[in-house]
């Protein structure tokens, strides 16, 4: 399986290296900055699960795409999806299988628009990861997977192609007959973390000490919860439960990376995230209705956008 990793930031060059490691063809499609420095330095991997030093591994620049490849493994920011399809395009066959591992689900209509939805299957990474500033990926926790499946359910012969693909490679894969609800579990709880962290500026821990702070992360919650029933993946029990265990830790030094963005004062994934996430709930439509607490939250968020599009 020829596989294209499209960047080799955090996410992608983490995975992608993985699959270097255990001797798949992969290529890492790169801008000429990023192809430049894997060339002299190689893809650094600083885990865990251990370290890694990939020497000058497979790269291309997107004009250099000559042929189709059979998976396409897509994990950038929401905000450069576009220029990430237009990068890609000409990578696509028929046969294609994109493997999208964003957050939310903005992202899917977006790519079956463009490439149709035979190509497009469900994705969802569970992984803490950055690129530093040496231009190494650290990856900061102790999970490391990947789940992925057919957005209309069940266990395709193509997606058996993916996980024997991926079989022995250093991180968890899992092939999934539901991974639209998957998707959906972990965009309810990363909407609530993004949202209660943001608008607060702080951690779970500090807001949990704030006078309310539990009531505003549980109306956040059960705003997002019913919005994932109403387009028909309600949150099962267990998943609730590990959310609950996170969003209600005493002390919790967790924090979305949105806020993080926010404090370096970079670009965040606002409309992509909680926007959309409005958008497809039953009262998305309705004009002059008092503001939801996520609706609040939105509203802070698209402030500090429009705050950093006059300079700040």
């Amino acid at each position: 399986m020829r596989i294209l990793v499209v960047g080799a930031g955090a996410l992608g060059g983490y995975f992608g290296g993985r699959l270097v490691q255990a001797g798949r063809d992969v290529t890492f499609l790169v801008r000429a900055g990023r192809a430049e420095e894997l060339k002299r330095a190689g893809l650094v991997i600083k885990s865990p699960y251990g370290n890694a030093t990939l020497r000058d591994p497979q790269t291309v620049l997107a004009d250099r795409i000559d042929a189709p490849y059979d998976l396409v493994l897509l994990s950038c920011k929401a905000y450069n999806l576009d220029d990430a399809i237009a990068s890609f395009a000409p990578a696509v066959g028929p046969s294609t299988m994109i493997l999208p591992v964003l957050n939310g689900m903005r992202h899917i209509d977006m790519l079956q628009a463009k490439f149709g939805a035979a190509n497009v299957l469900g994705g969802r990474a569970l992984i803490a990861a950055t690129l530093n500033r040496e231009r190494e990926i650290e990856h900061l926790n102790d999970t490391h997977t990947i789940a992925y499946g057919e957005l209309a359910g069940g266990i395709s012969e193509r997606v058996r192609d993916i996980e024997r693909a991926f079989e022995g490679a250093n991180f968890e894969a899992h092939a999934s007959d539901n991974i639209g609800a998957q998707m959906w579990d972990k965009w309810v709880f990363l909407a609530t973390l993004a949202a209660s962290t943001s608008v607060t500026r702080a951690s779970i821990g500090d807001i949990l000490r704030a006078p309310e702070g539990r009531q505003l992360i549980e109306g956040i919650f059960g705003e997002c919860l019913a919005i994932a029933q109403h387009n028909g993946f309600p949150m099962s029990d267990g998943a609730q439960a590990s959310a609950r265990a996170m969003l209600f830790k005493e002390g919790s030094p967790m924090t979305a990376s949105m806020l993080r963005d926010i404090e370096n004062r970079s670009k965040i994934e606002a409309d992509h995230i909680v926007g959309d996430l409005i958008a497809r709930g039953p009262q998305a439509q309705q004009a002059g209705s008092p503001l939801s607490l996520l609706r609040v939250a939105y509203t802070h968020l698209k402030a500090y956008e429009a705050r950093e599009a006059r300079g700040g």
